[in-house]
C-alpha cells in the first residue's frame, strides 16, 4: 500500500512538473513565439501525412487483410476494422514520437534557449558542459534515431494486438499511451541532460529510477500531441517542464525563491528513486 501511495505521489509530481513547465513558458510572450516556430513547421508536415492516412485508411486496412478476401462479409469487415484501428494506434505512437524528435531537431537552438532560461531562473545548471548547438546536433540526432527505432520495434506488437477484437480497441490504446509517454519523456529531457554531458544511456537509467514521475509527465504530453494544432504550444512548454523534471530527477531545486547553493549533480545519487 505504501509503495502504491508513493508511486501515485510521484505520478502526480510528473503532472505538476508539466503544469509548472506551461506556467514558466507562458510568462514570456517572446518565448511563446520562439518556441512555436519549429512546431508550426513540423505540424504542417504531419498534418498532410495524417490527412492522407485518414482518407485512405479503408484502402490500407483492406490491403493489409488481403488474406480475408474470401471470408464472409461479417468476419472480413471485423478483421478490416481491427486492422484499421491497429494501423491508427501504431501511427499515433510513431507520429507522436517522430513529431517530437523532428520538432526538437529543427528547433534545437530555440529549445536550448528555453531550457537554459528555465535553469537560469533557478540558479543555473550545475555540471553544465558548454558546447555550441552545432556541436551537439549530431549526437542529438543519433539519440533521436535510436528512440524512433525503439518506438518502431515496440509498435509492432501493439499493431499485431490491434487485430484482436475488443483488446485491440481497449487495452492496446492504454499500452500505447504508456509506451508513448515514456519515449516522449526520454526524448524531451534530452536537452537538459545533454547540457550536463549525460547521454541517452545515463538519461534512461535516471528516468527509470523515477519511472512513475516520468510517466506522469509523459503520458499527458503524448495524449495532447495527438491533436496536431495543440502541439504547437505543447512542445515548447513540455521542454520547459522536462527541464524541471530533469532537475527533480537529479535532486535539484525546481521552485522559485531562496534555496541551497547549487552543486554539480551526481547521477549516481539520482539513480535512487524518490
Amino acid at each position: 500500500m505504501g509503495q502504491l501511495k508513493t508511486t501515485g505521489s510521484e505520478f502526480a509530481m510528473g503532472l505538476r512538473l508539466l503544469g509548472k513547465g506551461f506556467a514558466r513558458y507562458g510568462r514570456s510572450p517572446r518565448l511563446l513565439l520562439l518556441g512555436a516556430i519549429p512546431a508550426v513547421i513540423t505540424c504542417a508536415l504531419f498534418g498532410v501525412a495524417w490527412t492522407f492516412l485518414i482518407i485512405y485508411i479503408d484502402d490500407i486496412a483492406s490491403a493489409a487483410t488481403w488474406f480475408a478476401d474470401d471470408w464472409s462479409d461479417f468476419w472480413r469487415g471485423l478483421i478490416e476494422f481491427g486492422a484499421g484501428a491497429a494501423i491508427l494506434v501504431a501511427a499515433a505512437l510513431l507520429s507522436a514520437l517522430t513529431f517530437t524528435a523532428l520538432t526538437l531537431l529543427i528547433g534545437d537552438p530555440f529549445y536550448e534557449v528555453i531550457s537554459e532560461r528555465v535553469e537560469d531562473g533557478l540558479g543555473g545548471t550545475p555540471g553544465a558542459v558548454d558546447l555550441p548547438w552545432y556541436r551537439t546536433l549530431w549526437p542529438n540526432l543519433v539519440d533521436s534515431l535510436r528512440l524512433i527505432l525503439l518506438g518502431v520495434v515496440l509498435a509492432i506488437p501493439l499493431f499485431l494486438m490491434g487485430f484482436i477484437p475488443v483488446v485491440g480497441q481497449t487495452v492496446v490504446p492504454v499500452l500505447n499511451a504508456i509506451v508513448g509517454g515514456w519515449l516522449i519523456t526520454v526524448e524531451l529531457t534530452g536537452i537538459p541532460f545533454n547540457r550536463r554531458g549525460l547521454r541517452l544511456a545515463e538519461r534512461r537509467k535516471i528516468l527509470r529510477a523515477n519511472r512513475a514521475m516520468a510517466l506522469g509527465f509523459g503520458i499527458p504530453v503524448f495524449l495532447v500531441l495527438l491533436v496536431p494544432i495543440v502541439a504547437i504550444i505543447v512542445i515548447p512548454a513540455a521542454v520547459s517542464g522536462a527541464t524541471l523534471l530533469t532537475r527533480r530527477s537529479l535532486g535539484l531545486r525546481i521552485d522559485d525563491g531562496p534555496g541551497p547553493a547549487l552543486r554539480p549533480a551526481d547521477p549516481a545519487t539520482a539513480l535512487r528513486p524518490r
